[in-house]
């Protein structure tokens, strides 16, 4: 039997004790005996999720010619509420954007949130999507929100050129590649569009990068310029090749990874003659 069981029930025999006392010290023992019931039950919920329960004893004993008006109130769960506010300010200052659930698993309520937006205090960007409205902005802001959108996502094509510094490009929707069974968001709740690769493709050369706090996964150099040219029908055989010279004039990628990667994905005969035309003279 857990001593959570015991103080339980040890409860209504107290209570009987104290409605049938014969005297003030007999009154007074049981009280205390309550008293350090509460104080243990206490202690031992401080990490539980809490309720408020109060027992409330109306004995009255006459003596000299006093009356005895006792109140015993017991915690068994429920401290005082939290700062709900503070911890969702020190969570987005710490993690920079948040989804609504995860606040809600910190013990910040949709309510407090809600309430936070309408003073000012934190801007929703998308459906569930919070930050803080003093948060400092990174110009891979928009890839942070779609990773958070999207957490089994990669970061590809277009979108992973422009992070590597391959392109010029200002894509106005973030690519990103999926699972063939994940979910995707409804059109129009962010800028986002989606390709879905599959398992293998899906976790090859996958890079961490953190934006804004949150941890963002976007696809190697070398890779994204092979899947560039296996997706040229969506992007643009030109974007592609910018995307391959860019790599090597850089040196961020050479030529036998591009060849791996390509290989890989099955693009290898594509990208060949432009991998070999730029690599003729050295």
């Amino acid at each position: 039997m857990t001593d959570q069981t015991q103080l339980r029930e040890k409860l209504p025999k107290l209570k009987a004790l104290f409605a049938g006392a014969g005297t003030l010290g007999e009154k007074q023992a049981a009280a205390a005996g309550l008293e350090r019931i509460r104080a243990r039950r206490s202690r031992g919920h401080s990490g539980s999720p809490r309720f408020f329960c109060c027992w409330s004893f109306d004995a009255s004993y006459d003596m000299n010619p006093y009356t005895i008006h006792t109140i015993v109130v017991g915690y068994i769960s429920m401290p005082k509420p939290g700062p709900q506010r503070e911890t969702a300010r020190r969570l987005l200052a710490a993690h920079g954007i948040m989804r609504l659930s995860e606040l809600r698993e910190a013990g910040v309520t949709a309510a407090t949130v809600s309430r936070m937006e309408k003073d000012g205090d934190v801007i929703r960007l998308a459906r569930g999507l919070y930050q803080l409205v003093d948060a400092e902005v990174d110009a891979n802001h928009s890839l942070a929100e779609a990773a958070k959108r999207l957490p089994k996502g990669v970061i590809c094509l277009v979108s992973a050129l422009t992070f590597h510094g391959l392109t010029d490009q200002l894509p106005k929707r973030v690519w990103m590649a999926i699972g063939r069974n994940d979910w995707t968001p409804k059109p129009g709740d962010m800028p986002i569009r989606v390709l879905r690769f599959a398992d293998d493709l899906l976790a090859e050369s996958v890079e961490t990068h953190v934006i804004e706090g949150v941890s963002v996964k976007v696809f190697g150099v070398a890779k994204t310029v092979a899947d560039c040219f296996r997706h040229r029908s969506k992007i643009g055989l030109a974007v592609a090749l910018e995307g391959l010279q860019e790599a090597l004039r850089q040196r961020k990628a050479t030529p036998a990874e591009i060849s791996r990667a390509a290989d890989s994905g099955w693009v290898s005969t594509v990208i060949r003659p432009y991998l070999e035309a730029l690599t003729a003279n050295g």
